[in-house]
């Protein structure tokens, strides 16, 4: 084992205190600059095997577990961090998910700065319990991250985000140029030469995303998919013109290890900005499974539609990325009071 380096001592500093937080909150360039030492400290010099493709071209990692493929729980409940105990319990626990010693990034949707009473981003207190099941189940590390429509620094603080990562024990890596390396989808039509969240995806073993259920004005609704596209850099509004082929090649683009569909409440119209809490409707619901595409079509019910109305859910199903079936899998149904 090598001595121990300036990177691994940042891996292993303390979380900051509430006090330190608040003032991180005022003072937006300090969290950037905050942000730009966690992500320095982020790299490992012994990442998983299999990261780069042998021929020395870019390649994402498959993060599924093939003894888990075709799980789904669809639970229904009121309080965030119980019902995804139970679900992910319910599926045999992150136990089933994450190995000790591995290292699990969890995207997130922090992509506007608002506060978490609004729904457009993923819920503060469901990251806190992900996170620290991950920790229960042994992981080494989490990294929480996400690149922002809107500043970085000031959605992850308003949005609660940051706050319940640490407090839970994870890494919040911010987005900045570093991280970013240029990527082309096999077969893909739009991720072509594209900067892609890279760095992040290929020094971690296993990946959870995490979308809240939301209207959205182009593609109809913005669910566990659509939440892929918070890798992306660049000049990613441009894909909104083919928005469902764009989500098609983001199935395909990441192989998580589960996903986790927030739908305790739903953003049932004027997303996926919300503003509103009119624009927000109690559906009581939380899916975590291994099957992005199925998540979204059981999550489709939530927004009152149908599988067949969201045309990404199709075209991921195509490319097999999932099953719109999710009926067909390995279902678990649970009330959690």
């Amino acid at each position: 084992m090598n001595q121990t380096t300036e990177e691994e001592i940042l891996l292993t500093e303390p979380s900051i205190d509430r006090r330190e937080f608040l003032g991180r909150c005022t003072r937006a360039g300090l969290s950037v600059a905050a942000a730009g030492t966690l992500g320095i400290g982020f790299y490992d010099s012994h990442p998983p095997e299999g990261s780069v493709a042998e021929n020395g071209s870019l390649r994402i990692p498959d993060y599924s577990r093939a003894e888990m493929k075709g799980h789904i729980c669809i639970a229904r409940g009121t309080d965030r961090a119980a019902t995804v105990r139970q679900a992910f319990a319910a599926l045999g626990g992150m136990e089933a998910f994450v190995n000790p010693g591995e290292r699990v990034l969890l995207k997130v949707n922090a992509a506007f700065a608002s506060p978490p009473s609004l729904g457009a981003t993923s819920h503060p207190d469901l990251v806190e319990a992900v996170v620290g099941m991950c920790l229960e189940a042994g992981a080494s590390q989490v990294i929480v991250t996400d690149n922002p429509i809107n500043d970085p620094a000031s959605c992850f603080a308003l949005t609660g985000i940051e706050a319940a990562a640490r407090q839970a024990g994870a890494r919040i890596v911010l987005p900045r140029e570093a991280l970013f390396r240029r990527f082309s989808l096999n077969g893909g039509r739009l991720i072509r030469n594209w900067p892609v969240l890279y760095d992040p995806l290929t020094k971690v073993h296993r990946v959870i995303g995490m979308a809240p259920v939301k209207d959205h004005h182009r593609s109809g609704a913005s669910m566990t998919l659509k939440n892929w596209y918070g890798l992306l850099g660049g000049r990613r509004n441009i894909f909104h013109q083919d928005i469902h082929t764009i989500i098609q090649e983001l199935a395909l683009l990441v192989r998580p290890t589960a996903v986790v569909l927030d739908g305790i409440q739903t953003m049932i119209s004027n997303g996926p900005t919300g503003g509103s809490l009119s624009d927000l409707k109690p559906t009581g619901t939380l899916i975590v499974s291994t099957d992005p595409v199925a998540a979204d079509a059981a999550g489709a019910a939530l927004l009152n539609k149908q599988p067949g109305d969201l045309p990404f859910i199709a075209k991921a199903e195509t490319a097999e990325a999932g099953t719109a079936d999710y009926r067909s899998l390995v279902l678990k149904e649970i009330h959690t009071g």
